[in-house]
């Protein structure tokens, strides 16, 4: 700003970050090999469901898609900075009300393009949550395809050779097969259900902690607004001195503090079931209480022996399954990819 006074000069954690440690920096800031323009983003969204294996095809889509959608709210957060500062500029050439004021809602401009930064950076852990259960996805898909290659060579066998002592031995290794599939479909169940709970807590507290301290910026900017004279003057006359520079630097502090001090527990803003919703969410409840909440696989979960079997990898082991790392260059893609709604699956289906 062109002020000697600005909210950013004092950079101390706030009291959300102390009880709330921001998360490192997204990792969608660093490393763009297709730049800054639409071309990427096209690009990552059109070919992320062309690599991998096909039970993690559309959850790496996701992936891909909410990459585009953090590097445009990049694009906002710097081109909101730049706004700030140019309004700042603006306001110089004015009358000294109109300067005073375009000079501390710059400032306050600024600082949301700075809350939008910190936003990214906070959307990014809902964005890698939601990518270990892609990662989990495509490990799993191997015992899926090996179980479904035993059942086929089975078929195959008994239409051509119905007595082959082969198929014996095939059905035998299709049970195993099996066991181990249910293995891993169990162990993809709980992780999914954990980590997606866990991914949109992520998002959600960090919206509104945005929305919130958005609300509080607009707050403190109408109030600045109210030191601007709006009177409407006769020609030749002049208005009275401005002597607003200590009440907008006052507003600017004030709002500095309002946003410094402001932790989720004295949020302004609260989401209240209504009856219904808590009578139905109170049911349910009850209704898992009596079933026994479930029942506990977590003894299934251990890794399998890679000396038994060579179905259950990591993903980052699993040869061909089309993953790289995040910051890994997108490659172009030779595979048509097809885009289906669940309408037309169902119709298939049907």
């Amino acid at each position: 700003m062109h002020r000697t006074y600005s909210m950013r000069q004092s950079r101390a954690p706030t009291a959300s970050q102390i009880q709330n440690p921001p998360p490192p920096s997204s990792s969608t800031k660093t490393g763009r090999f297709f730049g800054k323009g639409n071309f990427g983003h096209t690009f990552r969204r059109n070919a992320a469901g062309a690599f991998g294996p096909d039970l993690a095809k559309k959850l790496s889509q996701l992936v891909k898609m909410e990459k585009n959608v953090m590097r445009s709210m990049e694009l906002v957060s710097r081109e909101r900075m730049e706004v700030a500062q140019q309004l700042s500029i603006w306001g110089e050439a004015c009358d000294d009300d109109v300067s005073d004021v375009t000079d501390k809602l710059g400032v306050l401009i600024y600082e949301i393009g700075e809350l939008e930064d910190q936003f990214v950076d906070r959307y990014d852990q809902y964005r890698v949550t939601i990518k270990s259960i892609r990662n989990i996805e495509a490990s799993v898909q191997p015992s899926r395809d090996r179980k479904q290659k035993i059942t086929d060579q089975i078929a195959q066998l008994k239409y051509k050779e119905p007595n082959s002592p082969k198929i014996v031995v095939l059905e035998q290794e299709l049970v195993r097969a099996e066991a181990e599939s249910l293995v891993a479909e169990a162990q993809l169940s709980n992780i999914t259900r954990e980590k997606l709970k866990a991914a949109f807590t992520y998002q959600f507290d960090a919206l509104r902690e945005h929305c919130e301290k958005l609300a509080i910026i607009a707050g403190f900017g109408k109030h600045l607004l109210e030191l601007i004279d709006d009177t409407p003057v006769t020609p030749g006359e002049t208005r009275n001195a401005y002597d607003g520079y200590e009440a907008s630097k006052a507003i600017i502090q004030d709002c500095e503090d309002a946003l410094t001090n402001w932790v989720q527990q004295n949020a302004a803003v609260s989401s209240k079931l209504s009856t219904r919703s808590r009578t139905l969410s109170q049911r349910r409840r009850n209704a898992a209480r009596r079933q026994g909440e479930g029942v506990d696989l977590s003894h299934q979960d251990a890794p399998l022996d890679s000396r038994e079997s060579g179905l259950w990898i990591p993903a980052s082991e699993h040869q061909g399954n089309g993953y790289e790392d995040e910051e890994d260059v997108d490659a172009p893609s030779t595979i048509g990819t097809e885009t289906r709604g669940r309408e037309d699956e169902r119709q298939i289906a049907a």
